[in-house]
């Protein structure tokens, strides 16, 4: 079963681009499942100080460095806050830096306002530098739709189907399976 482990950068909890994540929960294939982890509000500010060989990571850091490393792939949600990415997801990118199976991990990036795209921008340069594989087929830039236009929800979930079954494509054919 192929695992992707979607990361919403926002802490809303309403936030449009949760509401996306859950729908790829939804519309994940038979062959694998999507797993949206909620844990962005309990890590702790990032600090070097606390990222040392031989100390124990926070509990919450643990938990999400574990999530990430069982993924074989990660989905990316994020808004953009006054041109960038927001800091409690920097934050949670900050902790993934020193991981061991992060590099190489394949990532595709979601963007639910596309209008809006220099965090977009940022997420790119930070994984690119992190060393993230960005699977370009499965990155998407669809508008979330407005309750009042029905036909653009079924466009957008259409779009949403077609990067995320690339995305596993792509995983189905890294991984072998």
């Amino acid at each position: 079963m192929i695992r992707i482990l979607a990361l919403c950068g926002s802490l809303r909890r309403q936030s449009l681009n949760r509401r996306a994540l859950a729908l790829a929960v939804d519309l994940a294939p038979p062959i694998g499942e999507v797993a949206l982890w909620r844990g962005l509000a309990t890590l702790p500010l990032f600090s070097p100080d606390l990222d040392q060989p031989g100390l124990p990571l926070p509990g919450a850091v643990r938990a999400l460095v574990a999530e990430v490393d069982t993924a074989d792939g990660l989905l990316i949600a994020c808004p953009e806050y006054a041109h960038g990415v927001p800091g409690a997801f920097k934050n949670a990118l900050d902790w993934l830096v020193g991981s061991t199976t992060f590099p190489g991990k394949p990532v595709a990036l979601w963007n639910v306002a596309p209008r809006a795209h220099h965090a977009q921008d940022q997420l790119r340069e930070i994984l690119t530098t992190m060393s993230a594989e960005i699977v370009e087929e499965a990155c998407c830039a669809a508008a979330f739709p407005k309750p009042e236009e029905p036909q653009s929800a079924a466009q957008f979930e259409a779009q949403l189907r077609t990067a995320l079954a690339a995305y596993f494509a792509r995983l189905q054919t890294r991984l072998g399976r």
